[in-house]
C-alpha cells in the first residue's frame, strides 16, 4: 500500500504500521539536506514504510563552544520548509527556546522537546499549546515512569498529540544503556512510543570535545526495540557519517539502511500477527 504523506497521523491509527523518523542530526547546507531526504522518501515508498524526515536547524546542547550548531532558526526552518514543499514530506525538528515556537510551528508538522529540556514546564505547555503534534525526548536523567509527569504538562493544554521518544539512560560516565521494560511503561501513558536507535549508541562527551558512538550497535538496539513493540523508530543518517558535522561516531550511513529496515519492519509484521 501506498502511505499517505501525512505519516503523523498514522500514530494514532489502530494496528499502525512502525513509522522511521529519520534524517542528518543538523542542517549541513541545502544540498546535502536535501538529497538525504530524497533518498529516504524514495527507500520509504518503495519499503511501504511511513517516513517522516527530521534534521535540527540548531543544535543548542553541543558538547563544545567550538561545535557546528546549525544554520540556526531563520535560515535552517527556510530550508526545511523548501525541503517540506519541495519532496512532499512531513519534518520533525527540535526547539530550545519559546521564542521560536512561531516560526517553527509554521512549517514543522512535529515540534520536539530535546531530552535535555524535558522537564523545562514552559516550554512544553507552550509548545502543547500549538495545537500540533510534539515528541518529547525522554531526558538519560529519568526513569521511564517519570514521564507520567511530563506527558501530563503536554496533555493539559488539550493536546492529546504527545509522542515520547527513549534514548538511553545515563549509565556511569559518558555511556548511556537502554531499559527496553521502559517501552511498555511509557506506553501506558497512552502515547505512542518512539525509539532512537542511534542517539541510545552515543557516547555523550566521549570524544572529550564532542560525543562518540558505536554505530554498529544500533541496529541491534533497533531490531530489539521493535521486537518489544515500540511504535516507531528514531535514527540519524548521513551520506557519510565520518565526515558529518554533528554526531557521526553514532550516525548510520544512508547505504545501510534498506536490509536494516526490512528486518525492522518484518519483526513489526510478527508482533501484528501474533496479536490477531
Amino acid at each position: 500500500m501506498a502511505f499517505p504523506e501525512n505519516s503523523v497521523k498514522i500514530f494514532w491509527e489502530p494496528k499502525a504500521p512502525l513509522v522511521l523518523i529519520a534524517g542528518p542530526c543538523v542542517v549541513e547546507n541545502y544540498e546535502t539536506t536535501y538529497e538525504i531526504a530524497r533518498f529516504l522518501k524514495t527507500l520509504t515508498q518503495q519499503l511501504e514504510i511511513p517516513f517522516i524526515f527530521k534534521a535540527s536547524y540548531d543544535k543548542a546542547n553541543r558538547t563544545s563552544i567550538q561545535s557546528f550548531r546549525g544554520p540556526g532558526l531563520k535560515e535552517g526552518i527556510d530550508i526545511l520548509k523548501q525541503i517540506k514543499v519541495s519532496l512532499d514530506i512531513n519534518i520533525l525538528s527540535d526547539i530550545h527556546e519559546i521564542n521560536e515556537l512561531e516560526t517553527a510551528a509554521d512549517v514543522l508538522d512535529i515540534i520536539q522537546i530535546p531530552a535535555f529540556l524535558c522537564r523545562q514546564t514552559d516550554l512544553i505547555v507552550e509548545t502543547a499549546s500549538t495545537g500540533k503534534p510534539v515528541n518529547i525526548k525522554k531526558g538519560q536523567f529519568l526513569a521511564p515512569w517519570d514521564m507520567r509527569n511530563v506527558v501530563a504538562k503536554a496533555t493539559s493544554t488539550g493536546n492529546k498529540h504527545i509522542i515520547i521518544t527513549e534514548r538511553g539512560v545515563m549509565y556511569g560516565y559518558n555511556n548511556l544503556v537502554v531499559d527496553f521494560r521502559g517501552i511498555k511503561i511509557m506506553q501506558a501513558t497512552g502515547c505512542p512510543v518512539v525509539f532512537d536507535a542511534t542517539h541510545s549508541i552515543q557516547l555523550p562527551g566521549g570524544a572529550g570535545d564532542a560525543s562518540g558512538g558505536q554505530r554498529e550497535f544500533a541496529p541491534v538496539l533497533a531490531k530489539a526495540a521493535v521486537a518489544s513493540g515500540v511504535n516507531g523508530i528514531f535514527m540519524e543518517v548521513h551520506p557519510e557519517p565520518d565526515k558529518a558535522l554533528c554526531d557521526g561516531p553514532n550516525s548510520l550511513k544512508l547505504d545501510s539502511l534498506e536490509p536494516l529496515l526490512k528486518q525492522l519492519k518484518a519483526i513489526h509484521q510478527i508482533n501484528a500477527d501474533s496479536e490477531n
